[in-house]
């Protein structure tokens, strides 16, 4: 099975019905079968291409997935909105699957920005934050660079991911995901402790051009750290106007990869579809971790 854990409604157009039809016909043209699918942005964030309220691009989001046990709807949140803890509440109870952010004007220690992850993670729900240099006309990047997400590591349960590999910034997303990968094992198999360190996934969502795709991909999976669990692939596109030909190619390219770095068809897989499952809750899949050693 081929998900796609990175979509957007985006740009506005018709909601439900046929184009969800449209959209699955054309997905599968690349062989995807579904994916996580993210609201339009909150007219809070900057930027913003949507003049809908809050209430409409939930409700925009929830009439475009439907009742489908494969299309995973996403709100995105602004989390220094006044009302955030109130549309959390509101999309949780509506069946919304996670949140997406991008701190286009903040960083992610704020004290309400990190007050509104907390309560995303006590409701149980991942958060999908965009990492690397922001396509924008503003001096934005310098939120998004993946060191500054260390501050998460303070939110117990918190399942999140960093797009993009944090392009340009790779290097930097390894390391603090082997942070994460450090504080989560130490803190999982304590039997004393209720709560374990915030958990870390990696999306490949290009980000990443071409020419940078084959050195990323090969530092993930040859570094030696416990990946395979916590990749997951996504196209970036639209799905109102799905690009098939650019999620193909980017399968190909990915594969060609996969096949030269000798990857299992078992962690192949869990790229495309298992790890995507667990990261939105849907898998309840249990493994070992292989912590890091002192200096890994």
């Amino acid at each position: 099975m081929l998900l796609d854990g990175h979509i957007h409604i985006s740009p506005p157009g018709q909601t439900g019905g046929d184009s969800r039809k449209i959209f699955m016909e054309k997905a599968m043209k690349a062989g995807i079968e579904g994916g996580l699918v993210i609201s339009q942005p909150p007219c809070s964030n900057d930027p913003c291409d949507t003049l809908l309220s809050n209430e409409q691009r939930l409700n925009d989001l929830l009439d475009w997935c439907g009742d489908s046990s494969v299309i995973y709807p996403f709100y995105w949140i602004n989390p220094l909105e006044d009302d955030a803890q109130k549309q959390i509440d509101k999309a949780v109870a509506a069946g919304v699957m996670g949140f997406k952010v991008i701190c286009s004007h903040f960083y992610p220690s704020d004290p309400a920005a990190l007050n509104t992850f907390r309560y995303i993670a006590e409701n149980n729900k991942p958060i999908l934050f965009h990492s690397g240099i922001l396509w924008d006309d503003k001096a934005s990047s310098q939120y998004n660079k993946p060191a500054a997400f260390e501050a998460l590591i303070e939110i117990p349960n918190l399942r999140f991911a960093l797009a993009h590999i944090s392009w340009p910034w790779c290097d930097e997303h390894i390391a603090v995901y082997g942070k994460f990968l450090s504080a989560f094992s130490l803190t999982k198999d304590v039997s004393a402790k209720k709560d374990v360190s915030a958990e870390m996934f990696i999306d490949i969502t290009p980000g990443t051009p071409e020419i940078y795709r084959r050195e990323a991909l090969s530092k993930i999976f040859t570094i030696g750290y416990d990946v395979g669990h916590n990749v997951i692939f996504g196209s970036d596109s639209y799905a109102r106007n799905y690009n098939h030909c650019w999620t193909r190619k980017w399968l190909g390219i990915d594969n060609e990869i996969y096949n030269e770095l000798g990857l299992s068809s078992e962690i192949i897989a869990s790229i495309y579809s298992e790890n995507l499952k667990r990261f939105v809750g849907i898998s309840s899949a249990k493994f070992e971790r292989k912590p890091l050693r002192q200096g890994e």
